[in-house]
């Protein structure tokens, strides 16, 4: 099955770079290959058993269709429905796929509504008719998973919950509700979030603004001091997790609300990516392991270069498409900063286009030509 995986994102790399090769430049196409098939964070997911890795794919698969799709329109050869059903299931069905691998997968189907009422505008009756008709094949195979949902667990639940409880199951909202109040890192993740109920929570493990007053911190401690002598979550310990964290936001709301969504927006992209290599996630402390620190070092270095090249392509407009790269990576962000918890795997999904908008900056290097302004 991994080897299957490893193929189908192999096909992923050869979409991108056709894509590239159609819409920017052949220069461009194998850039975009280079950077896609040499990409050690898609790699490490490649065999992983993961829904990282299919993922990612179905966003190249709807990158690459959503550009054969313009050019069918832009050459006048989407003038009857069955041309136009032909063009758009290809794109529909890479939707569907982000969208039933994992419930985040609705932001390529706003990106590419909002896309195709952009490129659309000079007809717009036809932009929202090609809307429409790709909206509706995209949520066509949701419909019996949601029918089931229903006859089995009277729950009206077409996609994955957000916490991947089953219908009925409690959930902790008190105790994440708390950890959202200060939780930034993969660390906190690791060390705190995923411990819960399965092991102890060391309070050595919480970062300083986890309290903001020295009773505040005699509190978390008796509580993780009761919860620590049976690694389980009772309902009454749950609320008075939750009861701390009513104060904390209403002492904080901009931090709760602005910075901490912000910061983890923020940890998540740019820390290094030492989740999938099995490398410390404490990659700074270098004197207890300096080969670990010095090769996450190496990852953080080569994702910001990464990103670097990427913003690079998208803010000199030499990217294709700008509003459907822009829209997903904007949408991805927006949902990333609800996640309680962080960890960088979540940003691999926008990877595509990253390696998009960074392949067609560097085949711009040295050339001297703008950007592709039909396409923007």
């Amino acid at each position: 099955m991994l080897l299957t995986q490893v193929a189908i994102d192999l096909l992923g790399c050869w979409l991108l770079y056709l894509f590239a090769r159609r819409n920017i430049s052949e220069r461009a196409g194998t850039a975009v290959l280079a950077l896609s098939a040499l990409c050690i964070f898609t790699a490490a997911y490649a065999a992983t058993g993961l829904t990282e890795s299919l993922s990612v794919f179905a966003v190249s698969l709807g990158i690459y269709s959503f550009g054969e799709l313009r050019l069918s329109a832009r050459s006048s050869e989407l003038q009857t429905f069955s041309a136009l059903f032909k063009r758009t299931l290809p794109l529909a069905g890479a939707t569907a796929l982000a969208i039933l691998l994992r419930p985040d997968g609705v932001v390529l189907l706003a990106a590419v509504v909002i896309a195709l009422l952009w490129y659309g505008r000079a007809s717009r009756r036809r932009a929202v008719a090609t809307a429409c008709l790709f909206a509706a094949l995209a949520l066509l195979p949701l419909v019996p998973w949601t029918a089931r949902n229903w006859r089995t667990f009277h729950v009206i639940q077409p996609l994955a919950p957000e916490y991947a409880n089953n219908p009925g199951e409690r959930v902790d909202r008190g105790f994440i509700r708390w950890f959202r109040t200060w939780a930034v890192e993969f660390s906190s993740t690791g060390n705190v979030y995923w411990n819960l109920d399965s092991d102890v929570i060391d309070i050595g493990d919480l970062p300083s603004r986890a309290f903001d007053s020295a009773g505040q911190y005699a509190r978390t401690e008796n509580l993780l001091n009761e919860y620590n002598a049976r690694d389980k979550m009772s309902p009454a310990l749950d609320a008075a997790f939750g009861e701390l964290a009513a104060e904390r936001v209403a002492a904080h709301p901009v931090r709760y609300y602005v910075w901490l969504p912000l910061a983890r927006v923020a940890d998540m992209w740019l820390r290094p990516r030492t989740e999938a290599f099995d490398l410390n996630v404490f990659w700074w402390r270098w004197r207890e392991h300096p080969r670990e620190s010095a090769g996450a070092i190496g990852l953080g270095l080569l994702n910001l270069t990464y990103l670097a090249a990427a913003l690079a392509g998208f803010v000199r407009r030499r990217a294709p498409f700008l509003v459907l790269l822009g829209s997903y990576v904007a949408l991805q962000c927006a949902v990333l900063a609800l996640i309680a918890a962080p960890e960088a795997r979540y940003t691999l999904e926008a990877y595509p286009v990253v390696i998009v908008c960074a392949g067609a900056f560097l085949a711009s290097l040295g050339t001297g030509r703008p950007g592709v302004g039909a396409s923007r």
